[in-house]
């Protein structure tokens, strides 16, 4: 057997020798934690304790599985497959196999997931009479999964007044009976649902003593991992567990709670200083991980808590690079940024693409990353989320565009034909479908005449009306016009902004980024200045390109990851890209006017910072569309809070590129090539207007101030030459001159914030 406690540091040996009585190991970001408290269950064992006494509880059942395997290693044999060793849900649900006849459960009770639970629900509501729309499963499921966790059954859910009057203020107010008659329904059918795992855990150990006694007796020591992202219910139910002998470890770190939202709460680490006597507490603080530069920075940042255990890392690694703040001006520039300073590392230090991670606050952020990297052939991957054209809210919102645009796609049609609900069920389609087999037709043909055809009614008739309303949009209105209005009428964006749940809000920030990004398109001229086709069929021709690469779902491909601040929690790598950092989007505007959530926004950041082993990027943009407005914005308060020694300033400006990524030409260039009469057309279109020679710009050409400019006025064109001004559209921000350039090029749109033009007379 090895030597188990070589390589520990003098705070780490400390944490594993502590045997008798409560400990806390405050384990700092790249600490050891791990390491530490796997030791320290093989030192327990070392030292005669019986691996059957012994209880380890994890999050997740990776962790379990690694602490085992790193036991059972350290000891050279088998007396660990005996440590009640999982996460919180399946050491409880071993448990309860055992006890449950006491709860009036079979053993083999069924354990329901969240899709299992969501359906039952809907049984209920529907059975209630409840509109299903406004109690949609998923956010009735959360509320009575949030009760749950905070120890709440459904009487005391029906008695709290606070709770009933939110109920009420979401004119939800029948959640309380929803909950009561899900009880009901799990407990005849012998069944438990996730959440279930600690509640009836709580039940059986306050209810039956016996039961308490026993589980105290064979539980001596317990240790629980990532402490500070416990809840009510498993705190009690530890509380309860080590009352007897109180051995209890508990590692953890307060700085990296993170996640209040599932219903954990730092109070927890806290206050165990509080909750017993003598506790023993080692902080780790010195940093394996990252530069000592990243080390300072997390420092600084984390410093502005003042609710907090006070640590201070430290580290031995080199001091690095310092943090690249970089400052652009939309949030595609942003984008771009990232992916050409991947490129530029991976040329000038080697760095593969598996070394690199995009940190965001909310998944909406990923499309702008995804584009960017798609555009520069960087192959990349969304860790634990789905690519944002991928997301099902997404892909209706573009169904209903691509419908509009051609209403013989059939595939998106049936898609969206019923979403959000207009009385159009399955059946009703099937009908459809077999009409239009029948008759050789399309499925559009079949409803768009839908009294001749026989599946005539007022729901198809209506739906059919609408699509052609927003087809009548399409040569007068650009992609935003038509998109804008496809989401109101069609009920699509009200959905979703009536699910205020936590995923619900998600879905509604995706929707709306969808929308930025046609807004973007729109509005953003060509490298000339000079405005490009806006219409709907182009945006769509332009993502369908933009999206056709299929991700790698190898774990271990050579890839860019991607995802949010709270999935990269426990995750490391040499290069980060911490991004979107303004106010109102990081920290979140809904943390702005309370301490506890800005100070859970500021730990966010500390993750995050955390996270980079060798190089760490900060990005923000001066601007990006928020629900259809271009916004300005500030840059993080917490940027604020980094020593400027530590940082090297770039500002990335416009680079008038098109939403394409310079491929402008391919994204608006129409196939003619499968239709011969149109390739003749396009040939002789394209000689008859083949581009004239070039302009060689004037000796003295300076760019003058657009504020002079009127028409009437000839001005001089570094590409398109001389013209005359015909009109100026437009507010300050985005003038829009008409300027004849006379035979060779003709009238073109030029946007004069982003052209150079040189007065001449």
């Amino acid at each position: 057997m090895q030597n188990y406690l070589e390589g520990l540091n003098e705070q780490q040996r400390i944490a594993v020798e502590h045997v008798n009585g409560p400990i806390m190991i405050v384990a700092g970001a790249g600490s050891g934690k791990t390491k530490v408290l796997t030791t320290r269950i093989a030192h327990l064992m070392k030292n005669g304790v019986d691996a059957f006494n012994i209880l380890a509880l994890t999050f997740t059942n990776k962790a379990a599985a690694e602490m085992k395997e790193r036991v059972e290693k350290t000891l050279g044999n088998t007396d660990a497959r005996n440590l009640y060793i999982g996460t919180f849900h399946s050491v409880f649900a071993r448990i309860l196999r055992g006890e449950a006849t006491r709860l009036g459960y079979p053993s083999n009770f069924t354990i329901y997931d969240s899709d299992d639970a969501k359906s039952v629900i809907r049984g209920i509501v529907n059975e209630m009479n409840l509109d299903e729309k406004h109690y949609k499963p998923a956010f009735v499921y959360n509320r009575i999964s949030a009760a749950k966790n905070s120890l709440i059954d459904p009487a005391a859910y029906l008695q709290d007044s606070s709770i009933q009057q939110e109920d009420s203020r979401t004119s939800r107010p029948r959640i309380g009976d929803i909950y009561a008659a899900y009880a009901r329904r799990c407990f005849k059918n012998g069944a438990m649902d996730f959440d279930d795992l600690l509640f009836k855990m709580y039940a059986l150990l306050t209810t039956f003593p016996e039961a308490l006694a026993k589980y105290q007796s064979r539980f001596h020591y317990i240790l629980i991992d990532e402490y500070q992202d416990t809840n009510l219910a498993q705190y009690a139910i530890i509380k309860m567990l080590g009352a007897r002998n109180e051995n209890i470890c508990v590692v953890g770190d307060d700085a990296q709670s993170i996640y209040s939202f599932r219903g954990a709460t730092v109070q927890n680490i806290l206050q165990f200083q509080d909750d017993y006597d003598d506790v023993k507490v080692v902080k780790l603080e010195q940093n394996y991980r990252s530069t000592q530069t990243i080390i300072n920075v997390a420092n600084n940042v984390i410093g502005n808590n003042k609710h907090q255990i006070p640590k201070e890392l430290w580290t031995n690694n080199a001091t690095g690079d310092k943090i690249i703040l970089a400052r652009t001006m939309t949030d595609n520039d942003e984008g771009r940024f990232v992916a050409d300073a991947i490129k530029e590392q991976q040329m000038r230090n080697h760095y593969a693409n598996r070394d690199f991670a995009v940190l965001y606050r909310t998944n909406a952020q990923s499309r702008s990353f995804e584009e960017s990297l798609r555009r520069m052939n960087i192959p990349y991957k969304l860790v634990g989320g789905t690519s944002f054209y991928q997301r099902k809210e997404v892909k209706d919102y573009l169904a209903y565009l691509r419908l509009v645009v051609n209403t013989q796609d059939e595939e998106n049609l049936k898609r969206i034909i019923n979403y959000p609900t207009r009385g159009i069920g399955k059946t009703s389609v099937e009908r459809i479908m077999v009409k239009a087999n029948e008759l050789n037709i399309t499925f559009w043909e079949v409803i768009e005449n839908s009294v001749q055809t026989g599946v005539g009614s007022s729901n198809i008739s209506n739906f059919v009306t609408m699509i052609k309303s927003f087809q009548t949009m399409l040569l007068k209105q650009n992609a935003y016009d038509v998109a804008f209005a496809v989401g109101k009428h069609t009920g699509l964006v009200q959905e979703l902004y009536n699910d205020k749940s936590v995923e619900g809000l998600a879905r509604y920030e995706n929707v709306q980024e969808l929308l930025n990004s046609i807004k973007e398109f729109t509005e953003t001229p060509d490298e000339e200045g000079e405005l490009r086709d806006k219409s709907l069929g182009s945006y769509l021709q332009q993502i369908t390109l933009l999206t056709d690469a299929d991700q790698n779902n190898d774990p271990n491909a050579d890839v860019v990851k991607l995802c949010t601040i709270h999935a990269a929690k426990g995750l490391e790598y040499p290069c980060v890209f911490v991004v979107g950092m303004e106010e109102n989007l990081f920290p979140s505007a809904m943390s702005l006017y309370d301490r506890e959530s800005l100070e859970e926004e500021r730990r966010l950041f500390y993750v995050a910072i955390t996270r980079a082993k060798e190089r760490l990027w900060i990005t923000y943009a001066n601007s990006r569309y928020r629900f259809g407005s271009l916004v300005q914005n500030d840059a993080s308060r917490f940027i604020e809070e980094i020593p400027a020694a530590h940082l090297d300033r770039t500002f990335t400006g416009a680079s008038n590129r098109p939403a394409a990524g310079g491929a402008g030409n391919m994204f608006n260039q129409p196939s003619f090539d499968k239709v011969p009469s149109l390739k003749k057309l396009a040939d002789k279109l394209a000689s008859a207007n083949a581009a004239p020679p070039a302009h060689t710009p004037s000796a003295n050409f300076v760019g003058d101030d657009i504020t002079d400019m009127k028409p009437g006025m000839k001005v001089e064109h570094q590409k398109f030459g001389f013209g005359t001004i015909q009109t100026i559209e437009g507010g300050a921000n985005n003038r829009i001159a008409a300027i004849d350039f006379g035979e060779g090029n003709g009238i073109k749109k030029i946007m004069l914030n982003y052209a150079k033009l040189r007065i001449v007379q």
